[in-house]
Order: structure tokens, then C-alpha cells, then sequence
């Protein structure tokens, strides 16, 4: 049962350090000459470096939203389950740690879908989705599988 705990806590941890990443670094699009994310649309042009920042529409504001709101959900889904693993009792479920993890997900896909069809509106044409995007979409489904974990999972002694 400590493995299976260890192992679910090194799963959800993954997934909130990834979360981390994705909204922080510089690299949702990526081309030859210019860089975007949530925050900044920055390109190269005659030697200098030029960033503008994310406010072209509310768009990419509900991007931003929702890729903190799964940071924050996903940090309080890992406080409630230290919570609940000692104050839960035996053969309880971990359900409200797993429904904030759900969210925490649910919260992180909404974001790359909307960041997915609104973005060639804001990027140019010759960039293409960088790794902090593809981070992002990873952190999904780790959270997601993490998130159904906590809900199956009962507290054993």
C-alpha cells in the first residue's frame, strides 16, 4: 500500500511540476524568428528582440485562466490528500482529492483546446506548437489518471 501511495503521489507531482512548466515558459509556438505563450508574443527583427504582451483578446486571457486554475486545483487536490490520508478513515474514499484533480485536468484541456483554435489568429503563419504546448497536453491526462486513481482508491490500515 506505501508503494501504491508513493507511487500516486510521484504521478500527481509530475503532473503539477509539468503544469508549472507549460504556463510559465516561453515556447506554446515556436518559429524561426519568434516565440509566444500565455503571457508574451515576442519576435526577432533587424538584431533586436521585441516582446508585446498577451492582451489581444479574451481568448487567450481564458487560457490564461484556466492553466492557473489547474495549477491551483491540482496543488490543493495534493494538500487535501495529505489531509485525508491521515484524518480519512479506514476503507473511506479519497473522492474529493480525486473530483479536484478531475478538475485540475478538465481545467488544463479546456485551456489547449481554446489555445489550439484561437492561436493562428494571434501567432504568425510560420510558427508551429512548441514544447511548453506539448507539455501541457501531457500534463492532461497524467492529472486526469491521477484524479480517477484518488476517486477508486480506499485507505487501507
Amino acid at each position: 500500500m506505501l508503494l501504491l501511495l508513493l507511487g500516486i503521489v510521484i504521478l500527481h507531482i509530475a503532473a503539477l511540476v509539468l503544469l508549472f512548466v507549460s504556463t510559465i515558459v516561453n515556447a506554446w509556438t515556436t518559429g524561426s524568428t519568434s516565440s509566444s505563450d500565455l503571457w508574451n508574443n515576442c519576435s526577432t527583427t533587424n538584431g533586436g528582440y521585441h516582446c508585446a504582451p498577451a492582451n489581444t483578446g479574451e481568448w487567450i486571457q481564458a487560457v490564461q485562466a484556466l492553466m492557473i486554475l489547474s495549477i491551483i486545483f491540482s496543488f490543493i487536490s495534493l494538500f487535501l490528500f495529505f489531509c485525508q490520508l491521515f484524518t480519512l478513515q479506514k476503507g473511506g474514499r479519497f473522492f474529493l482529492t480525486g473530483v479536484f484533480q478531475i478538475f485540475a485536468s478538465l481545467f488544463v484541456m479546456s485551456g489547449a483546446v481554446i489555445y489550439t483554435v484561437m492561436s493562428p489568429t494571434w501567432v504568425h503563419g510560420s510558427e508551429a506548437f512548441g514544447w511548453a504546448y506539448i507539455i501541457a497536453w501531457v500534463a492532461f491526462p497524467l492529472a486526469l489518471i491521477s484524479g480517477l486513481i484518488y476517486v477508486i482508491l480506499r485507505k487501507r490500515e
